[in-house]
Protein backbone atom coordinates (compact mmCIF):
# COMPACT_ATOMS: atom_id res chain seq x y z
CA UNK A 1 0.00 0.00 0.00
CA UNK A 2 2.84 2.39 0.77
CA UNK A 3 4.23 1.87 -2.73
CA UNK A 4 0.85 2.68 -4.26
CA UNK A 5 0.49 5.92 -2.28
CA UNK A 6 3.96 7.10 -3.37
CA UNK A 7 3.13 6.69 -7.08
CA UNK A 8 1.71 9.91 -8.67
CA UNK A 9 -0.75 9.53 -11.58
CA UNK A 10 0.38 10.75 -14.98
CA UNK A 11 -0.99 14.21 -15.79
CA UNK A 12 -1.97 14.96 -12.19
CA UNK A 13 -1.73 18.58 -10.97
CA UNK A 14 1.82 19.50 -10.09
CA UNK A 15 3.37 16.94 -12.41
CA UNK A 16 6.38 18.34 -14.36
CA UNK A 17 5.69 19.01 -18.10
CA UNK A 18 7.40 16.78 -20.60
CA UNK A 19 10.34 18.69 -22.06
CA UNK A 20 10.13 19.72 -25.75
CA UNK A 21 12.33 17.47 -27.81
CA UNK A 22 15.56 19.00 -28.99
CA UNK A 23 15.21 17.54 -32.50
CA UNK A 24 11.84 19.35 -32.80
CA UNK A 25 13.35 22.68 -31.83
CA UNK A 26 16.15 22.19 -34.32
CA UNK A 27 13.70 21.47 -37.14
CA UNK A 28 11.77 24.69 -36.39
CA UNK A 29 15.02 26.67 -36.26
CA UNK A 30 16.22 25.22 -39.56
CA UNK A 31 12.88 26.00 -41.19
CA UNK A 32 13.02 29.60 -39.93
CA UNK A 33 16.55 30.07 -41.28
CA UNK A 34 15.49 28.68 -44.67
CA UNK A 35 12.51 31.04 -44.85
CA UNK A 36 14.78 34.01 -44.07
CA UNK A 37 17.36 32.94 -46.65
CA UNK A 38 14.69 32.47 -49.33
CA UNK A 39 13.28 35.92 -48.50
CA UNK A 40 16.72 37.54 -48.74
CA UNK A 41 17.39 35.75 -52.04
CA UNK A 42 14.09 36.96 -53.50
CA UNK A 43 14.82 40.56 -52.46
CA UNK A 44 18.30 40.36 -54.03
CA UNK A 45 16.95 38.90 -57.27
CA UNK A 46 14.17 41.51 -57.46
CA UNK A 47 16.57 44.37 -56.73
CA UNK A 48 19.13 43.06 -59.22
CA UNK A 49 16.51 42.71 -61.95
CA UNK A 50 15.23 46.22 -61.21
CA UNK A 51 18.75 47.64 -61.44
CA UNK A 52 19.19 45.94 -64.82
CA UNK A 53 15.95 47.52 -66.07
CA UNK A 54 16.93 50.98 -64.81
CA UNK A 55 20.40 50.69 -66.35
CA UNK A 56 19.05 49.39 -69.68
CA UNK A 57 16.54 52.24 -69.91
CA UNK A 58 19.32 54.75 -69.25
CA UNK A 59 21.07 53.55 -72.43
CA UNK A 60 18.04 53.85 -74.71
CA UNK A 61 16.43 56.65 -76.71
CA UNK A 62 12.80 56.51 -77.87
CA UNK A 63 12.76 59.87 -79.67
CA UNK A 64 9.77 60.01 -82.03
CA UNK A 65 6.91 62.29 -82.97
CA UNK A 66 4.56 63.18 -80.12
CA UNK A 67 2.04 65.79 -79.11
CA UNK A 68 4.39 67.50 -76.68
CA UNK A 69 7.85 67.35 -75.16
CA UNK A 70 7.94 67.42 -71.34
CA UNK A 71 11.21 68.46 -69.72
CA UNK A 72 11.61 67.31 -66.12
CA UNK A 73 12.86 70.13 -63.90
CA UNK A 74 16.16 70.41 -62.07
CA UNK A 75 17.93 73.10 -60.07
CA UNK A 76 18.27 76.68 -61.26
CA UNK A 77 20.42 79.39 -59.75
CA UNK A 78 18.95 82.90 -59.67
CA UNK A 79 17.10 82.34 -62.92
CA UNK A 80 19.94 80.49 -64.65
CA UNK A 81 19.54 76.73 -65.27
CA UNK A 82 22.03 74.47 -63.55
CA UNK A 83 24.30 72.42 -65.86
CA UNK A 84 21.98 69.43 -65.36
CA UNK A 85 18.87 71.40 -66.35
CA UNK A 86 20.67 73.14 -69.23
CA UNK A 87 21.65 69.75 -70.70
CA UNK A 88 18.01 68.63 -70.58
CA UNK A 89 16.86 71.86 -72.20
CA UNK A 90 19.49 71.67 -74.96
CA UNK A 91 18.21 68.20 -75.81
CA UNK A 92 14.57 69.34 -75.75
CA UNK A 93 15.42 72.27 -78.06
CA UNK A 94 17.10 69.87 -80.49
CA UNK A 95 14.03 67.60 -80.48
CA UNK A 96 11.79 70.61 -81.11
CA UNK A 97 14.01 71.78 -83.97
CA UNK A 98 13.74 68.30 -85.51
CA UNK A 99 9.98 68.81 -85.59
CA UNK A 100 9.17 65.91 -83.25
CA UNK A 101 6.60 67.96 -81.30
CA UNK A 102 5.00 71.40 -81.65
CA UNK A 103 4.99 72.13 -77.92
CA UNK A 104 7.57 72.03 -75.10
CA UNK A 105 6.37 71.82 -71.49
CA UNK A 106 8.92 72.89 -68.86
CA UNK A 107 8.28 71.88 -65.26
CA UNK A 108 9.34 72.75 -61.73
CA UNK A 109 8.39 75.16 -58.98
CA UNK A 110 10.53 77.32 -56.73
CA UNK A 111 12.45 76.76 -53.53
CA UNK A 112 11.37 78.79 -50.45
CA UNK A 113 12.63 82.36 -50.79
CA UNK A 114 13.67 81.92 -54.42
CA UNK A 115 12.12 84.48 -56.83
CA UNK A 116 12.54 82.15 -59.82
CA UNK A 117 10.87 78.85 -60.66
CA UNK A 118 12.67 76.04 -62.44
CA UNK A 119 10.07 76.26 -65.21
CA UNK A 120 10.53 80.02 -65.58
CA UNK A 121 14.31 79.71 -65.84
CA UNK A 122 13.88 76.84 -68.31
CA UNK A 123 11.45 78.79 -70.52
CA UNK A 124 13.78 81.79 -70.71
CA UNK A 125 16.68 79.49 -71.63
CA UNK A 126 14.69 77.78 -74.39
CA UNK A 127 13.66 81.12 -75.87
CA UNK A 128 17.33 82.04 -75.92
CA UNK A 129 17.90 78.84 -77.91
CA UNK A 130 15.33 79.93 -80.49
CA UNK A 131 12.24 78.07 -79.31
CA UNK A 132 9.27 80.48 -79.71
CA UNK A 133 7.54 81.53 -76.52
CA UNK A 134 4.21 80.48 -78.03
CA UNK A 135 5.54 76.90 -78.21
CA UNK A 136 6.46 76.77 -74.51
CA UNK A 137 4.14 75.92 -71.62
CA UNK A 138 5.19 76.33 -67.99
CA UNK A 139 4.21 74.06 -65.10
CA UNK A 140 5.35 76.05 -62.04
CA UNK A 141 3.94 74.26 -58.99
CA UNK A 142 5.65 70.87 -58.83
CA UNK A 143 8.52 69.79 -56.59
CA UNK A 144 9.06 66.23 -57.88
CA UNK A 145 8.69 64.13 -61.01
CA UNK A 146 5.28 62.66 -60.13
CA UNK A 147 3.77 66.10 -59.51
CA UNK A 148 5.38 67.48 -62.69
CA UNK A 149 3.97 64.76 -64.91
CA UNK A 150 0.57 64.75 -63.20
CA UNK A 151 0.17 68.52 -63.59
CA UNK A 152 1.50 68.57 -67.16
CA UNK A 153 -0.74 65.64 -68.08
CA UNK A 154 -3.84 67.45 -66.81
CA UNK A 155 -3.49 70.53 -68.98
CA UNK A 156 -2.20 68.58 -72.00
CA UNK A 157 -5.33 66.41 -71.94
CA UNK A 158 -7.39 69.60 -72.04
CA UNK A 159 -5.71 70.17 -75.41
CA UNK A 160 -6.39 66.60 -76.48
CA UNK A 161 -2.75 65.51 -76.04
CA UNK A 162 -1.79 62.33 -74.22
CA UNK A 163 1.25 61.15 -76.19
CA UNK A 164 4.41 62.80 -74.90
CA UNK A 165 8.17 62.73 -75.30
CA UNK A 166 9.92 62.88 -71.92
CA UNK A 167 13.33 64.51 -71.45
CA UNK A 168 15.50 64.05 -68.38
CA UNK A 169 18.82 62.49 -67.42
CA UNK A 170 19.53 58.90 -68.49
CA UNK A 171 19.40 57.45 -64.96
CA UNK A 172 15.88 58.89 -64.60
CA UNK A 173 14.42 57.29 -67.74
CA UNK A 174 12.83 54.12 -66.38
CA UNK A 175 11.03 55.79 -63.47
CA UNK A 176 9.56 58.72 -65.39
CA UNK A 177 8.30 56.30 -68.03
CA UNK A 178 6.66 54.22 -65.29
CA UNK A 179 5.14 57.33 -63.65
CA UNK A 180 3.73 58.48 -67.00
CA UNK A 181 2.19 55.04 -67.50
CA UNK A 182 0.68 55.20 -63.99
CA UNK A 183 -0.85 58.57 -64.94
CA UNK A 184 -2.31 57.22 -68.18
CA UNK A 185 0.08 59.04 -70.55
CA UNK A 186 1.52 57.42 -73.66
CA UNK A 187 5.17 58.26 -73.11
CA UNK A 188 8.47 57.84 -74.93
CA UNK A 189 11.68 58.76 -73.16
CA UNK A 190 14.57 60.53 -74.86
CA UNK A 191 17.29 61.19 -72.26
CA UNK A 192 19.87 63.90 -72.80
CA UNK A 193 23.21 62.67 -74.06
CA UNK A 194 25.17 65.58 -72.58
CA UNK A 195 24.35 65.26 -68.89
CA UNK A 196 27.21 66.37 -66.61
CA UNK A 197 26.33 63.48 -64.30
CA UNK A 198 28.63 60.56 -64.94
CA UNK A 199 31.03 58.09 -63.39
CA UNK A 200 30.49 57.29 -59.71
CA UNK A 201 27.81 59.98 -59.38
CA UNK A 202 25.78 58.36 -62.15
CA UNK A 203 26.17 54.98 -60.48
CA UNK A 204 24.92 56.48 -57.21
CA UNK A 205 21.88 57.92 -59.00
CA UNK A 206 21.22 54.57 -60.69
CA UNK A 207 21.29 52.91 -57.27
CA UNK A 208 18.85 55.44 -55.83
CA UNK A 209 16.57 55.04 -58.84
CA UNK A 210 16.68 51.27 -58.41
CA UNK A 211 15.40 51.59 -54.84
CA UNK A 212 12.74 54.13 -55.88
CA UNK A 213 11.49 51.93 -58.72
CA UNK A 214 11.60 48.73 -56.65
CA UNK A 215 9.39 50.33 -53.99
CA UNK A 216 7.31 52.58 -56.24
CA UNK A 217 5.94 49.89 -58.50
CA UNK A 218 4.74 47.95 -55.46
CA UNK A 219 3.10 50.79 -53.52
CA UNK A 220 2.56 53.29 -56.36
CA UNK A 221 4.77 56.24 -57.28
CA UNK A 222 2.36 58.77 -55.79
CA UNK A 223 2.62 57.02 -52.41
CA UNK A 224 6.38 56.84 -52.77
CA UNK A 225 6.53 60.63 -53.06
CA UNK A 226 4.39 61.01 -49.94
CA UNK A 227 6.75 58.69 -48.06
CA UNK A 228 9.91 60.36 -49.34
CA UNK A 229 9.40 63.93 -50.53
CA UNK A 230 13.03 64.08 -51.66
CA UNK A 231 12.42 61.63 -54.53
CA UNK A 232 12.55 63.81 -57.68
Amino acid sequence: MLGLRDRQPTGAPGAPAAPTSRPGRRRVLRLGVRVILVGVALVLVYTGATFAQVWHASRGDEAQEAGAIIVLGAAQYNGRPSPVLAARLDHAAALYEEGLAPLVVVTGGRQPGDPFTEAGAAAAYLEGRGVPGTAIERETTSTNSWESLAAAGRFLRERGIDDVLLVSDPYHAFRIDAIADELGLTAHVSPTGTSPIGGFEELRHLGRETVAVAIGRIIGYDRLVRLDGEVR
